[in-house]
This record gives structure tokens, C-alpha cells and sequence, in this order.
């Protein structure tokens, strides 16, 4: 099943990998009991993971603790290798909020283990998007925005990406240098402090403040 970007001007674009980020905001380290890394920590979610607003994040019965992440979702417009920073801006079709769905428990067994993080990261549903909004109307600047989510109404998390310790050029710049980025490949940025634990049936609203919206549902 192929699937699709929405645009909020209406244009799509395929999904891609997902390269996601771990641990850059420093208090959500600080939270996860961990030190700020020296290099990033890149972890990947295939397109199956996948899920446009108003959708479900279906949660595997392997787990029983499930985790909301909330990030700024960077979705790459155009194929590219070694991009430098002050170039990256070319590069990006658009952003997104988006929910980096995990499964804690999997997760932490995993850490001690010396295992791999797809399981607890990568599982189908495990990536809710909003739709994309469209790079062109921020002209050559990256911006920063403010992020919230709110489970049942209720604040879990708020903050601002001018708060990431490696800026979205940067990262960029770092996954084009190892991997090369595609037409439709994203960057889930990172989550600030604040995480905690889903349950089925939970509603979640996820923001990019003044942009964009994210809702989606628990389910089984």
C-alpha cells in the first residue's frame, strides 16, 4: 500500500524513510536518566509506520507501556548527498507535528540488552503526521516553533524547537552525509520533556502552534 503526505495546499508527496532522533532536547534526556550524546542517535521507522490526522495508532499486545513523543516533523522535498548547513533550507518540502509512538517497556529491555530499538520504535501506526505545511511560505529561513500535545485534554507536553540541541540544519546535514536523503524521506526531530504513558482509547492532540494540528486515537 503506497501512502501519502497531505499537503495543507493539497499537493502529496510519498512517504519515505523516517530517520528519527533521539535524545535532543536536554531535559528530555535528562528525564530518560541519560547524558546529553556526543554524536546523534538515529534510529529509523519504516512507512508502515505511518498514520495522517484523524487516524489510530493501533498498539502491539507485546507491550504494556506505550509512550507519547511529540516532535517537529521536517519532510524532505528533494533528493540530496552531503548537503552543508546553509544549504538545508533547499531541501525541505515542508513541516509537520508529528507522535513518535513507543513502546517503553520494549524499549528499556532493548537498552539493557544491547538490542536494536525497532521493535519498540518502528511498529505499524507508530508514527501519526499532520498534514505538511509547505516550506515556501517561510522563504530561505528555517523556523522555530512552539510544540504542544495534549492527551485527553490535558497538557503533557510544551515547548519551543529553538529548545533542540542540534538544529535542523544540522541534522540534515548529518543524515545526508551518512545515509543521502530522498524525495519524501522525514526527520522526526526529537521530543522535549514530558513523556508518558498511552492508554486505549486516549484522544491526542498534538500541535505546531499557530500552523498545524494533529489528532489521533488509542486503539487496540
Amino acid at each position: 500500500m503506497i501512502m501519502d503526505y497531505d499537503f495543507t495546499d493539497g499537493r502529496k508527496l510519498k512517504v519515505g524513510t523516517m530517520y528519527c532522533v533521539g535524545q535532543n532536547y536536554s531535559k528530555h534526556a535528562k528525564e530518560m536518566g541519560s547524558e546529553m550524546p556526543n554524536d546523534p542517535i538515529i534510529f529509523i521507522k519504516p512507512p508502515n509506520a505511518y498514520v495522517s490526522n484523524g487516524g489510530k495508532v493501533i498498539l502491539p499486545s507485546i507491550s504494556n507501556l506505550p509512550h507519547h513523543e511529540v516532535e517537529l516533523v521536517v519532510v524532505i522535498g528533494k533528493d540530496c548527498n552531503n548537503v552543508r548547513t546553509n544549504d538545508a533550507v533547499k531541501y525541505i518540502a515542508g513541516y509537520a507535528v508529528g507522535l513518535d509512538i513507543t513502546l517503553r517497556d520494549i524499549q528499556n529491555k532493548a537498552k539493557k540488552d544491547g538490542h536494536p530499538w525497532a521493535v519498540a520504535k518502528g511498529f505499524r501506526t507508530s508514527a501519526p503526521i499532520s498534514k505538511i505545511v509547505s516550506a515556501s511560505q517561510f522563504g530561505e529561513e528555517i523556523p522555530f516553533f512552539a510544540l504542544e500535545l495534549k492527551v485527553n485534554n490535558e497538557m503533557r507536553q510544551a515547548a519551543n524547537t529553538k529548545e533542540m540541541e542540534r538544529s535542523v540544519a544540522v541534522l540534515i546535514s548529518y543524515l545526508s552525509g551518512i545515509f543521502g536523503l530522498r524525495e519524501g524521506d522525514c526527520i522526526f526531530t526529537g521530543t522535549p520533556e514530558g513523556v508518558g504513558e498511552i492508554k486505549h482509547g486516549d484522544k491526542l492532540h498534538a500541535e505546531l502552534k499557530g500552523f498545524i494540528s494533529l489528532d489521533v486515537i488509542v486503539d487496540k
